[in-house]
């Protein structure tokens, strides 16, 4: 992987569903979730050394790669043109187990 996140934060990437809505006159317009969701879900690809203890150290995050998880925002990158987000680990609502 191109990018390493550092401390509390991920990387996801997004699992975005695409949509489609029907126009009275029969028309299908796509739409996607990533435009009508504030809450976003997506599979950890990275994660960073965990938070920063007063001491120095680092205690590990709760998430790990491979996790699916449902996040209220991050920072948008792009990487041989696929898009991921940048969450911090406070931005993680919930983990979702298959």
């Amino acid at each position: 992987m191109k990018i390493q996140p550092l401390g509390d934060r991920v990387l996801i990437k997004r699992d975005i569903q695409k949509k489609e809505e029907k126009l009275a006159s029969g028309i299908y317009i796509a739409s996607s979730e990533k435009d009508s969701s504030p809450k976003k879900q997506g599979e950890i690809v990275a994660v960073g050394q965990g938070i920063k203890k007063e001491d120095g150290s680092y205690e590990a995050l709760l998430v790990q790669e491979g996790d699916t998880v449902l996040f209220s925002w991050g920072d948008t990158v792009t990487v041989d043109e696929q898009e991921y987000e940048i969450v911090r680990i406070e931005n993680i609502l919930a983990v979702i187990n298959n």
